[in-house]
């Protein structure tokens, strides 16, 4: 398929009562789509938020218009969002230590390439903090520089072992021994078949 049907095809699995955040529905994708605005379409099928009715579908159809593009940064964005369908969603407020207090010196990458070790409230039989790994895609900047702190979504690789945390939990990102950064959870979305 070329990239117009790849975006038609996923306009056709969005609900019509769906908004993206702009107020825009499919049919304005439609539109776009016969004035030869791929890349209009594409922004606003992005812009539809939540898991609950996205399927991995979509975001494939969605993965390969951009790869198609030759937008790399946006098709590793759709393969972000089509494993958050998959798994679910968490969002949290990042908070690093400043490098003078033993935080990191270089800033925390927001493509979601940096996977570190995380203390989510767990303890081994040892009663040792039980750490788990997550990335980390920054949102609405490139980067959080060293000492900085940003809304992050983490994506982890276990995630049956994070379904116990809610808004308002703090857990701490760990690249050694100690402390990187506490993270504050805002938001927790389960995937559509672990809801309820």
């Amino acid at each position: 398929m070329d990239v117009p049907d790849l975006l038609r095809c996923a306009a056709d699995l969005v609900p019509v009562s769906a908004r993206s955040e702009a107020g825009l529905s499919a049919d304005d994708v439609r539109e776009y789509l016969r004035h030869g605005e791929w890349e209009v379409a594409m922004v606003i099928l992005e812009d539809f938020g939540g898991i609950r009715w996205q399927t991995i579908q979509y975001w494939d159809l969605l993965v390969a218009a951009a790869q198609q593009m030759w937008l790399g940064s946006d098709a590793a964005w759709f393969q972000w969002r089509r494993s958050e369908t998959l798994h679910g969603l968490i969002r949290a407020d990042l908070q690093l230590v400043a490098p003078d207090a033993g935080g990191r010196h270089l800033p925390v990458p927001g493509d979601g390439r940096l996977r570190p070790m995380w203390s989510i409230g767990r303890t081994t039989t040892e009663g040792h903090a039980d750490l788990h790994i997550a990335f980390i895609w920054v949102e609405s900047a490139p980067e959080i520089p060293p000492g900085g702190h940003g809304p992050v979504r983490l994506l982890p690789l276990t995630p049956l072992g994070w379904r116990h945390l809610e808004p308002g939990d703090v857990i701490t990102m760990h690249e050694q021994r100690s402390v990187a950064a506490t993270a504050t959870i805002t938001q927790v979305q389960r995937p559509r078949d672990a809801a309820g």
